[in-house]
């Protein structure tokens, strides 16, 4: 029984130390997936108050300006609504979950890499007339899921469709929790001003830091200092470095899990020298020299770290198998991890053991048999 407890000591120090590497190196890999997919070649611009005297907001030719600028692909612009939208007319103005409403020009699902759950983006004539399109969050909390039939939401004070739902949008999670229409039926059912509040600008590759500095002059030619100009894929680059902090500290955790089974063993095996003394003193007196009896001993405890490392090798695959999975992740086993667990694995067992083995060595045969 302290022989098993041992191994799984150690099995549960390499386990913690492949498992943590493989999920890494998974969560990782789906998160730079999903970077690539969503482009980090997208701008977000807004408007904020500085000390130029502005008025911390765009001037309304600002998303034509922009557009001008050779190097952006192409640019869209969001637009404040004085409205808020409820399930029905029953439900207190108040409670409006948190929820937004916000015009947009047709071309923002195409600068975000934006998709459709259900319905249809905004188009020509669904944006001169009240309809709108709600963020995932947003179709969560008013409880529509399906657009089988005609659906309708409370905004400001009258009933507008709901033509579409859209999938969550990573780089933009305001506008998840919004219910978008479009920015000529803003204008004249509710009276919008035609001022962007943020605009989103897809540019071409290599031309980032350029197209960024060209940005708020052309913007806002008079504060150009008030315009503020961010990439929202580094908000994702930053949670994977958050990701590398984070399994550093695991791997710590690992580590000391495999130090307290690299105790056990050498415990086991100091408790098996004075168990086992009679056994030595007949193999010395048979004509086992010192060595033999300090080989002896230093092979059974790497042997049995081993049986340790190797059980902790396939749990760590497996969880990360099994995790992976779940989180629909591509599974990466990085081979570094499971070669290198189950040789810490030996090396544990090759010092724990060396101290016991010499210790057995050192009997007398005559001794040992007395005992």
């Amino acid at each position: 029984m302290r022989t098993a407890l041992s191994a799984l000591g150690v099995s549960i120090g390499i386990a913690a130390m492949v498992g943590v590497l493989g999920l890494s190196e998974s969560s990782k890999s789906a998160l730079l997936d999903e970077i690539s997919a969503l482009g980090t070649n997208l701008l977000t611009v807004e408007a904020g108050a500085g000390f130029g005297g502005g008025d911390g907001a765009f001037p309304e030719e600002a998303l034509t300006a922009i557009n001008r600028i050779e190097t952006v692909e192409i640019a869209s612009a969001v637009y404040d609504v004085d409205a808020s939208v409820l399930k029905n007319e029953f439900v207190p103005s108040g409670q409006t979950g948190g929820l937004a409403v916000v015009a947009a020009s047709e071309s923002l699902l195409d600068t975000l890499n934006g998709a459709i759950a259900e319905g249809a983006w905004l188009n020509e004539a669904t944006s001169a007339y009240p309809a709108v399109v709600l963020g995932s969050v947003a179709a969560e909390r008013l409880g529509i899921t399906t657009l089988t039939q005609p659906t309708y939401v409370y905004v400001g004070e009258q009933y507008v469709e709901v033509v579409g739902i859209l999938e969550e949008f990573p780089l933009s999670a305001d506008l998840d929790r919004s219910a978008i229409m479009g920015q000529q039926a803003a204008e004249t059912f509710y009276g919008t001003d035609p001022v962007p509040t943020t605009i989103f600008a897809r540019v071409e590759d290599g031309a980032i830091d350029t197209t960024r500095d060209l940005i708020p002059a052309t913007a806002d030619a008079e504060n150009p200092e008030e315009v503020t100009v961010s990439r929202p894929s580094d908000a994702l680059e930053a949670q994977a470095a958050a990701d590398d902090a984070l399994t550093t500290l695991f791997l710590g955790l690992g580590a000391v899990a495999l130090l307290v089974g690299g105790i056990g063993i050498a415990n086991v095996m100091v408790i098996a020298v004075i168990e086992r003394r009679g056994e030595i003193g007949l193999r010395r007196a048979l004509g086992a020299t010192r060595a033999h009896i300090r080989r002896q001993f230093l092979t059974e405890a790497v042997i049995l770290s081993a049986l340790g490392g190797a059980v902790g090798v396939a749990l760590g695959i497996g969880a990360t198998y099994l995790y992976s999975g779940l989180q629909g992740w591509r599974v990466i086993i990085p081979g570094t991890a499971a070669a290198g667990g189950f040789l810490a694995a030996l090396l544990i067992g090759a010092v724990a053991g060396l101290y016991p083995a010499m210790r057995a060595a050192r009997l007398a045969p005559t001794e040992a048999l007395r005992a």
